[in-house]
């Protein structure tokens, strides 16, 4: 199967001006070496709308705009505690878009903000430092040699 590439729009524009200088579509294709089929799509489109630029419309259409994406990340960082669920109710009553908890997770992971993760462990005091160095000192002392390299 041929490699596909998508066709810039500098020869996009150098395709349609030699199709209005006069060249036919396999002249066109010959010189660029391009196929005549994707010659003809383009000017068929031209001739339609006018516009030979790439669309980007496919795929699934998002949810929320790139305003609604900025306002759930300035909220995220005024308010550092709040969870998916409190910006999506946030975010719901501010503009009118509803969007699930998940959504609201992967665009504020898509900007590098993520959950806080408490780490669940008991803080060490003082005495607990001085015994765990003086443990480790017992443990490596006279071991300096043991066959590590």
């Amino acid at each position: 199967m041929a490699q596909r590439k998508h066709l810039d729009d500098f020869l996009r524009g150098r395709i349609i001006g030699r199709l209005e200088c006069g060249r036919t579509q396999l002249e066109v294709s010959e010189e660029l070496g391009i196929a005549q089929s994707v010659i003809s799509r383009l000017w068929q489109r031209f001739q339609d709308d006018g516009n030979v630029s790439r669309c980007y419309s496919t795929g699934r259409p998002r949810v929320t705009t790139p305003n609604e994406d900025r306002y759930l990340a300035v909220t995220a960082k005024r308010n550092r505690r709040s969870t998916a669920s409190d910006l999506s109710r946030q975010l719901s009553s501010a503009t009118g878009t509803t969007v699930s908890r998940q959504t609201v997770y992967r665009r504020l992971g898509h900007i590098g903000l993520y959950a806080r993760r408490p780490v669940r462990c008991v803080p060490l005091t003082a005495t607990h430092c001085r015994l765990r160095l003086a443990w480790n000192k017992s443990m490596h002392c006279g071991h300096r040699n043991s066959g590590l390299v």
